[in-house]
């Protein structure tokens, strides 16, 4: 049976066990106190008095049949009304239930958008047309990031195949030269792979979580990538505290590495800066680091955490990256339910912010 008709024949039976108490009620109350034969009044003739006195059968033989005629019109009346106010009732559901099937065919631009009062079905389907937003958002991120990864994927394997034609059509190309470049490509789609890799990982939060210390992380980030700025003739100016936080200690190094390493990329040509705070707040630790650099519009600063996305235009040195260092940043700032900002310097560069929740501090510390 459907959930419609189950309800109707709810109703109807209610109504009807309802009607059937205040029939028994009738009779228990009343109908029992009323004498079953003619009583003779004390003081007449002794005449039993018959038709004007109440008697229990004469009352019954005219109580009974109209009971039953109650009770079959309470019983056509609750299928009938039940049917009707079970359809309004489930009219709602019956919404939910077809955006949910073209959701299912693939269709998730439809909302539902309930009139009416805000009721448990309103905020029912509230909370779906809220859920298909997301998914529909998530959906293109995924579709946009896959084809992003396709081609940042196929230029190395590109570049592959035409260094390998060059060397087959002419022997007497310098092999030497081929293979150094293939070997620069090669890296390139190594790191690329592996960093879809991390993104998938952290964007999955199947990692376990430990106490961590971002001050050692960054300590032990900037001390890695100090001779990449060196060689940049960028200086790196370190501060903060004990900041203790809980997540994956290799997630939040990445993190932590590919903040300083961006800003050590995305500088000045020479004489730049950055800098890299831990502090505590009341119940988050924060993870600030600045650089120095070209201006950037609050426009373009919202969109570096993209995948692929560069503040400058591409560099296809080594250190260059490739374009998903500020998305993994994302991704595992998320999943250690934290916090991530972007915020362009008035004189030039950006300032980054990752907020994260803050736990009691090691006793060994």
């Amino acid at each position: 049976m459907s959930v419609r008709l189950k309800l109707a024949l709810s109703y109807t039976g209610f109504l009807m066990l309802a009607g059937a108490l205040l029939l028994a009620a009738v009779w228990l109350f009343l109908l029992r106190y009323v004498p079953d034969r003619a009583l003779i009044v004390p003081g007449s003739t002794g005449t039993p008095t018959h038709g004007v006195f109440p008697v229990r059968s004469n009352l019954l033989h005219v109580f009974a049949p109209r009971a039953a005629a109650v009770l079959a019109f309470l019983l056509v009346f609750g299928l009938v009304g039940g049917w009707f106010l079970a359809g309004r009732m489930l009219a709602p559901l019956i919404s939910i239930t077809g955006a949910t099937r073209m959701a299912t065919s693939g269709s998730l631009s439809h909302r539902i958008r309930l009139p009416g009062r805000r009721d448990e079905f309103r905020e029912l389907a509230d909370a779906f047309d809220t859920m298909l937003e997301r998914l529909e958002a998530h959906v293109a991120e995924q579709q946009r990031f896959a084809a992003n990864a396709s081609h940042e994927l196929r230029t190395p394997l590109a570049i592959s195949k035409a260094l390998l034609d060059v060397a087959r059509t002419d022997p007497h190309h310098d092999a030497g030269e081929v293979i150094d470049r293939l070997h620069v490509v090669n890296t390139r789609a190594i790191n690329l792979t592996e960093a879809l890799l991390l993104l998938s990982h952290a964007n999955q939060r199947s990692f376990t979580r430990e106490p961590v210390d971002l001050s050692l992380l960054v300590e032990e980030a900037t001390e890695t990538l100090l001779p990449l700025a060196e060689k940049r003739g960028v200086t790196i100016e370190t501060s903060g505290d004990i900041t203790p936080t809980t997540g994956s200690q290799a997630l939040l190094l990445q993190l932590t590495t590919n903040l300083v390493h961006n800003a050590i990329v995305h500088n000045l040509p020479e004489q730049g800066t950055v800098w890299v705070d831990s502090s505590v707040r009341p119940q988050a630790v924060v993870l600030t680091v600045e650089n120095t650099g070209e201006k950037l519009t609050p426009e373009l600063a919202s969109t570096l955490t993209e995948p692929f996305q560069r503040g400058t235009e591409r560099i296809h040195a080594d250190c260059a990256g490739v374009g998903l260092g500020l998305a993994i940043v994302k991704t595992i700032t998320h999943a250690h339910d934290g916090t991530l900002t972007l915020t362009p310097r008035s004189a030039g560069g950006i300032r980054i912010t990752v907020e994260l929740p803050a736990t009691a501090p090691h006793p060994d510390r």
